[in-house]
């Protein structure tokens, strides 16, 4: 279908234009068709990205801006490291108040079964916001990069609140990490410019407002947690998404059953029946869910 084609394009970072262009549609009808998809992605995510067991957090922010350099704009970005899942964005300011945002929004989205390891650059307002979001008890660690001519000369690790043994503890249970480090969330920041054009570096395509970059990174966001696979969440021959991996669905979801999903009530069932749709066989989230007739 044209219109989970646009989405689909839309999320490999290719620009409104370029849809336009290569698709044959006027340039209003896509952006309203995207701004759709956005909000529906967006109730979709409030919805299923919740009760996750969080082991080991990272956050970093990505510096873009909205209708002019003048005016630069921060995204805030987390990752859950063993399950790669990103479970929360805010755009704004590099201030107290979205750094707040951002891990209030993890802690009430997760599972607080146990405290997790938490690492981020050396950006000020951290430390306060995991002291006053998790509090004293929490484990929490910087990296400090020293850049020289565009090159790291100098990597320095701070291990700013909890005993050393508990560090210790952490990063031997963890499979993922074997000393504190920020390269999953570095590698989500470059996953998140390559799939927005908004972010691509070196581009024309920037957001004229932060409210429209905030939606295209809930579309994005929903494509990479539940339809996306994760080359990192290989397990023999099944590639796992990381809402997978998370425990939040069992399978791949594709955009057409987000789409289909936020227009009910009723939230996204684990288990599913086939159907055909389209021509094709295809898994639908409920029976009780009424398929749109493909066009």
């Amino acid at each position: 279908m044209t219109f989970d084609t646009v989405v689909a394009l839309r999320v490999e970072g290719v620009s409104i234009s370029a849809i336009a262009r290569v698709e044959g549609i006027a340039w209003n009808t896509v952006a309203r068709w995207l701004e759709k998809a956005a909000q529906a992605c967006c109730r979709f995510n409030q919805r299923r990205i919740a009760g996750f067991a969080v082991e080991e957090l990272q956050a970093d922010e990505i510096r873009s801006f909205a209708g002019s350099k003048n005016r630069p704009s921060w995204v805030f970005v987390a990752i859950e490291v063993s399950s790669r899942l990103w479970p929360s964005t805010v755009v704004g300011r590099r201030s107290y108040r979205n750094t707040l945002a951002l891990l209030r929004d993890v802690a009430n989205r997760m599972d607080f079964e146990r405290l997790p390891l938490i690492v981020t650059d050396g950006f000020d307002f951290y430390e306060k916001v995991v002291r006053r979001v998790f509090g004293p008890a929490a484990l929490y660690g910087q990296v400090l990069k020293t850049r020289r001519n565009d090159r790291i000369v100098k990597v320095e690790r701070r291990a700013l609140m909890g005993a050393s043994w508990r560090f210790e503890e952490a990063l031997n249970h963890s499979e993922d990490s074997s000393t504190l480090n920020t390269s999953f969330i570095e590698r989500l920041n470059l996953t998140i410019r390559q799939g927005s054009a908004y972010l691509a570096r070196r581009a024309l395509s920037h957001a004229r407002l932060n409210d429209k970059l905030e939606q295209h990174l809930e579309l994005l966001r929903c494509h990479y947690n539940f339809v996306r696979p994760h080359r990192a969440l290989k397990f023999g021959s099944e590639t796992r998404t990381p809402a997978m991996q998370a425990g939040l669905t069992t399978r791949r979801l594709t955009l057409r059953e987000v789409f289909v999903c936020t227009r009910t009530s009723a939230s996204i069932l684990i288990e599913y029946d086939v159907i055909t749709f389209g021509g094709a066989r295809r898994q639908a989230t409920d029976t009780s869910i009424q398929m749109p007739v493909a066009a």
